[in-house]
């Protein structure tokens, strides 16, 4: 394993002279016995990818990586590699069907491949195209990367070595990992004298439970040295123990929000067990967030995270997803989350605003919908009365929806003109949530407005999902974290509740539907007959309603202004559709 180690140095110095960024790693299996490392170049637009494989592949072996929509194993492209009979290895762009792997006769994307194999590990790495041009293979942007991988034994005999023979179900291993492969990088953070510390908060030896998925909360008290004084928090990352790199999927540490007087019970068990202590359902607010192959996330140098003090509840909540789909037993784990902490406070309070659609049912998604948006707006009314003249500078990004969600979107609105976008990811999932530092930080003035778009899809579903708080119900919500710290929390809206009683009215008097205005919203949504046709005349019901706005403050009492009945954010000069660096094949 040194040389391996060694190797790979070498190919990070080589790759940082060459125009390479820094080398990131996922384990893709629980074990950490096959692990993938990449780094992006990009000035070339490429990711040089390199795989490492214990044990290692024998002869007849083959192993597949993969890039899909969300997750899926058909429908995917595929760099697979093969060993022959002669022990060398070789490497074919291939794309899936619902059944087969098929050879990309139209051109070679997995390009530059190498291989070696030293105390039992095969390791290969090869070069990728963001945007290829080719219509099979996904386009690697900015957002979550679904990675596929499998592996399997192929026969030799009468020297067949044709991958179009090869079934999906052939594989002897297979797993999914998501990441975002185009991470952004942020420079050393900490000023000079800046005297930081290091907590972490973590789970004591935890015995892992053998079911699949497992979220678990482990609620802790602050210590008095940071209960006490307020600090900085100025960086955050895992800290992960090493037997437990494949089955720590995600971790989030929230903040109590509660008196400073009143005590949160010490509750550790499942995050949704009935017996949770209603307290705890107080520890929401976001203090950190990480996610499988996520950086450590560094706060600017003139701002961090408010934590502790006198006046804030001294209660925190860590929630850990753990990941074991081989329902392995005996595992202890003590890994969490790593505060980067200072004393000495910088210059701004940093702060998180929530954007994107109010927590209510006004807001719903038929069922059986393979595609249907909702959109949440952050009104230039909103930010006129609430921002500083000067504006804020917002530098990260944490998206969210629940399990229906598959992309979210944040514009950005000067003047009727959109700028660059503020975060989009095309391939969002639930399950894999963290928040990301922007790539450039984003100035919002008074008068901006920020309209946020979540898309849904709920074909597994026989009834209409509604929009709510539990994980059945639907959200779409952008928590942006900015500085200077502003009274403004919540920049959020919904349909009017006037607008939709006349829809209820109107699929009652003309669909014949049996809503009835004097039923609740969930009864009315419910009575609906559900069908394509309806599905679109709600979808354009969203789109035309003028609505009612939440611009609110931090103590929950919205700016003085009239915010009802206001007319969706016009996009005059919408952006132009991106550029692709590719000639289509």
């Amino acid at each position: 394993m040194d040389f391996i180690f060694f190797a790979f140095l070498l190919l990070f110095f080589t790759q940082l002279q060459s125009g390479f960024s820094e080398v990131f790693n996922i384990p893709l299996n629980s074990e950490a016995s096959y692990k993938l490392y990449w780094t992006p170049n990009y000035e070339l637009k490429s990711i040089k990818f390199e795989i490492h494989l214990t044990p290692s592949l024998n002869k007849g072996d083959w192993f597949a990586l993969g890039f899909s929509n969300y997750g899926d194993f058909t429908y995917a492209d595929y760099c697979f590699v093969l060993r022959d009979e002669n022990g060398h290895y070789s490497i074919q762009d291939v794309w899936s069907d619902d059944d087969l792997m098929k050879i990309d006769e139209r051109s070679q994307d997995c390009d530059g491949f190498s291989w070696s194999v030293r105390y039992n590990v095969t390791r290969f790495s090869f070069d990728r195209k963001f945007d290829t041009c080719d219509g099979d293979d996904l386009v690697i942007e900015d957002g979550t990367t679904h990675i596929v991988w499998l592996r399997g034994t192929q026969d030799l005999t009468n020297n067949e070595e044709d991958v179009d023979s090869i079934s999906l179900t052939s594989a002897t291993e297979q797993g999914m990992e998501r990441t975002q492969l185009m991470k952004t990088l942020s420079p050393d953070n900490l000023n000079n004298r800046e005297k930081a510390w290091s907590y972490v908060f973590h789970n004591t030896k935890l015995q892992v439970p053998t079911e699949e998925t497992t979220y678990w909360c482990r609620v802790i008290r602050l210590p008095p040295e940071l209960s006490e004084t307020k600090h900085h928090v100025i960086q955050f990352e895992s800290a992960i123990q090493p037997s437990s790199e494949g089955i720590v999927h995600h971790m989030e540490l929230f903040h109590c929000i509660a008196p400073p007087e009143q005590d949160v019970p010490l509750y550790e068990g499942p995050c949704s067990s009935p017996t949770k202590p209603a307290p705890v359902e107080s520890c929401k607010s976001v203090i950190a967030a990480w996610a499988m192959g996520a950086l450590p996330f560094k706060y600017p140098k003139e701002t961090g995270r408010p934590l502790g003090g006198p006046s804030n509840n001294p209660y925190v909540m860590l929630e850990v997803h753990y990941n074991n789909p081989e329902h392995r037993t005996g595992l202890i784990d003590n890994s969490g989350l790593r505060l980067l902490i200072s004393k000495s406070l910088r210059r701004y309070d940093a702060g998180i605003m929530e954007l994107g659609l109010e927590y209510t049912d006004k807001m719903a998604i038929p069922p059986r919908t393979p595609y249907f948006t909702l959109t949440g707006y952050c009104t230039s009314e909103c930010t006129t009365v609430s921002l500083p003249s000067q504006g804020i500078k917002i530098f990260g990004s944490q998206l969210h929806t629940h399990l229906t969600g598959k992309r979210v979107v944040t514009r950005h609105i000067r003047n009727g003109r959109e700028l660059a976008e503020l975060n989009r990811d095309n391939h969002y999932s639930p399950h894999f949530q963290e928040i990301r530092l922007l790539k450039h930080a984003v100035t919002l003035l008074p008068g901006d407005a920020l309209i946020t778009t979540c898309v849904y899809n709920t074909q597994s579903r026989p009834n209409v999902t509604l929009g709510g708080f539990a994980i059945t119900d639907e959200m779409c919500v952008n928590y942006i974290h900015y500085y200077p710290l502003i009274d403004l929390e919540v920049c959020k809206s919904s349909v009017t509740s006037e607008n939709l009683h006349t829809f209820f009215s109107y699929m009652h008097d003309w669909e014949g539907d049996r809503t009835n205005p004097d039923k609740g919203i969930s009864y009315n949504y419910n009575a609906i007959d559900w069908s394509p046709a309806k599905t679109r005349l709600l979808q354009e019901f969203f789109d035309q309603s003028t609505m009612s706005m939440q611009c609110n403050q931090s103590n929950g009492l919205k700016f003085p202004g009239d915010w009802e009945n206001l007319p969706n954010t016009p996009v005059l000069y919408p952006l132009p559709p991106k550029p692709r660096y590719c000639s289509p094949k």
